[in-house]
Order: C-alpha cells, then structure tokens, then sequence
C-alpha cells in the first residue's frame, strides 16, 4: 500500500537498524484518514473470505482493528488483554506470547464469551516481526475451535520470520508494508 509506504518512509524513524518507530501516525499518535485507507484495503484483500468478528492484542492492534471493521460491516472487534483484570472470570482463553519492543514475555486472554466455533476471524495487528503475538491469537482462536479467515498487518518485518509462521498454518497473510530490510537507518520495502 503506497500511502502507507510513503508515511514510513517519511516520518518514520529507523533505531539501531532493528526497531521501526512509528509512534507519530500509527501506534501513539494516529493517523485516522491513513487507517480509513488501510481499512479499505484490508477489505478489499480479504473480500472473498467469510468475516464476522475480527481480533486483535491491546493495545495498538485495536484502533486499526476498530476501523477495519467498520469496513466489513461494523462487526464486532475482540482484543487480546495483556492483564488480567478483576472483572474478567476464569472462563479465559489464554496464550503466551513475546514483545519484541518491550522483549519481555506476557500472556493475552480473551474471554469465552467472545469467541467461538460459530466465529469466522480476521487478525489484525499493526506489526509482523518473529510472529509471537501473532502466533499467540492463533492459537486462542484454535482454543475456542473458532475458523481463522486471514491475518492482516499493517506493518510486516520481513526479515524477522514471522511470515513462515503463518504460512505454516495455512492462514491468508496480507501485509500492507512489507519491510525486507533495515539497513544503515533506511527503510528497505521488499
């Protein structure tokens, strides 16, 4: 997706070659008119799949997630909470996944009353990097025996192998900006 290629490439900002910080339009600041856009293109990749819920971790995932559901509908958007809290019961479905901005590791829980076997999911996450938290939806959506109908993330890591992972289990990815590498402060597109 071009505009959001350009919005990389122009604001933003390479650290030590590994992590892409994108605070500014898309992650801590947002860009409400480039979401509108993105969620266009989400639908317009996954138009042919059947979608009645769409899933995403907390908390940078859900602003996008918000948008591309207004695109399919105004379904509903379930995310992953990191904490667990007080009111949220035991009937949880749960998965360990890694952070590589903050690298440490969590759990994300989603509760049993959002997800089931009747639920058709779209991922939708803003990066794509090892594939943990991506790996960590998956497997809460194979938990509630729910049918998982793509994985749409804004920005995709190439080089990082997440990629492989969702190949692997078969599952639609599309990627909005695919980064091949990071090199020298510049953004590589692939």
């Amino acid at each position: 997706m071009q505009l959001l290629k350009d919005k990389i490439r122009n604001e933003g900002v390479v650290i030590e070659d590994r992590i892409l910080k994108v605070d500014n339009f898309l992650n801590h600041q947002l860009d409400v008119e480039l979401f509108n856009e993105m969620g266009k293109e989400f639908k317009r990749r996954f138009k042919d799949k059947k979608i009645n819920k769409i899933l995403t971790v907390e908390s940078s995932g859900i602003a996008i997630a918000c948008i591309v559901a207004q695109h399919f509908g105004n379904i509903p958007v379930v995310f992953a909470k990191k904490q667990k809290p007080n009111s949220m019961d035991g009937s949880i479905y749960e998965a360990r996944v890694y952070s590589f901005t903050k690298e440490q590791e969590c759990y994300i829980r989603v509760s049993k009353n959002y997800l089931n076997e009747d639920d058709c999911v779209l991922i939708i996450d803003d990066f794509l990097a090892s594939g943990s938290a991506v790996a960590g939806m998956i497997n809460i959506c194979k938990q509630a025996n729910c049918s998982i109908s793509g994985v749409g993330i804004a920005i995709e890591k190439k080089f990082q192998g997440g990629r492989e992972m969702v190949q692997k289990e078969g599952i639609q990815l599309e990627s909005l900006a695919i980064l091949q590498e990071m090199k020298n402060g510049e953004v590589i597109f692939g």
